[in-house]
């Protein structure tokens, strides 16, 4: 049921050998490549210049379930209390009104954020245009916040970026032989944001690094790939904490036998070394924790704990980037024993009070800081410190 693209669309090598590219790909999220009250009953006709205006309401409301829809829910809250995004939605953001997906989450956007204390909104134009363009959403049966959550970056990108004239043009080969893995990854970068460049890449897109060495004559060959999640997997026990996760997702693993690579020097299958690290941190991280596992579709409770404070990355990083340190502000939480089942709910940091809320479907409630972190946490929402 995933939307992810082929990832040989997206990912960019510094060499050329299939096999070393497959072996590089296991662990990411591919990427295709404050606000003030306002009446609900229709979008301000003022466009764009009148929204600027329009900026400091609460964004405390609820949205009804449509049916099984605790999923989307969770994720639309999520959203809405990611500040720079709403920002974007209510002040930068010219509505077309051409039915697209952006328009129906701007629309959304807005009534979510019109009012303190009304009742809860109706996502059902929004959960239309998303059965409309991903049939693996449709009907109202229980899925996966975080698929959902990947076609929605997905979706809203694809309708908002924008694609330099000079795209495609530009060849890498040969370029890098004299470069450090940092310029390559920075004329990497540069490259992809020519052809897939927009708000959400501004906001969400990062940048992650794959290494595989040969053990037969030390050959290394790099990848770079642009992300929108990473997706963590869990370091099994009672309890585990986020670091940990971390340091598991981004270990040296061993490729032997069956998973033996070519390499592109020796041009024959070698025992190979492969790492990750992040190249570029994005503005906003977005961590998921893989608590379901394949077969069965069995759930892991593990606590993993996580600050809400002064998450410092830097052990994870690349290269010497100047900031690694994030905050936490919203978290997708799932209770039950599948991604089928259970329910789904945020908890939330307001962008406007600073406090934290449970949104449980309708439901608004302030909850306190320290119960943020429970077992049921499943998606983490970070943004970079400034």
């Amino acid at each position: 049921m995933s939307t992810r693209p082929s990832t040989s669309q997206n990912s960019y090598s510094t060499t050329y050998s299939s096999d070393f590219k497959y072996h590089h790909l296991s662990r990411i999220q591919k990427v295709t490549p404050s606000v003030a009250r306002y009446s609900t009953s229709s979008y301000p006709s003022g466009g764009c210049e009148e929204r600027k205006s329009l900026k400091s309401a609460h964004g405390l409301v609820g949205l009804r379930n449509l049916g099984n829809t605790c999923f989307m829910n969770s994720i639309l809250q999520c959203l809405s209390n990611t500040e720079s995004l709403r920002d974007y939605c209510m002040e930068d953001y010219c509505m077309e009104d051409n039915g697209g997906l952006m328009e129906e989450f701007v629309s959304l956007m807005q009534s979510m954020w019109s009012s303190y204390g009304r009742e809860a909104v109706s996502a059902f134009k929004f959960k239309t245009q998303i059965d409309r363009s991903a049939p693996m959403f449709v009907g109202f049966k229980q899925q996966d916040a975080h698929e959902l959550l990947h076609y929605l970056l997905d979706g809203l990108h694809k309708e908002v970026r924008v694609t330099a004239a000079t795209a495609g043009r530009r060849g890498t080969e040969g370029i890098f032989d004299d470069m450090s893995d940092d310029e390559k990854g920075k004329v990497m970068w540069s490259n992809y944001l020519e052809r897939e460049n927009s708000k959400i890449v501004e906001l969400f897109g990062g940048q992650l690094k794959s290494t595989v060495t040969c053990h037969h004559c030390g050959f290394c060959s790099t990848v770079f790939d642009p992300f929108w999640t990473l997706s963590l997997p869990i370091v099994k026990g009672p309890m585990t904490t986020i670091m940990d996760c971390m340091r598991l997702f981004t270990k040296e693993d061993i490729l032997d036998g069956y998973e033996k690579v070519t390499c592109f020097r020796c041009k024959v299958k070698r025992q190979c070394s492969k790492k990750f690290s992040i190249q570029k941190f994005p503005k906003i991280l977005v961590l998921h924790l893989k608590r379901f596992s394949q077969a069965p579709r069995t759930k892991l409770y593990t606590n993993v704990t996580f600050p809400a404070k002064n998450l410092d990355l830097k052990p994870f990083a690349s290269e010497n980037n100047v900031n690694t340190v994030y905050n936490l502000y919203a978290v997708s939480n799932h209770m039950g024993t599948s991604t089928k089942t259970g329910h789904y709910t945020a908890y939330c940091c307001s962008p406007v009070s600073g406090e934290w809320y449970n949104f449980d479907d309708s439901k608004v409630t302030p909850i306190c800081s320290s119960k943020v972190r429970s077992d049921s946490a499943y998606i983490l929402f970070y943004e970079l410190s400034s």
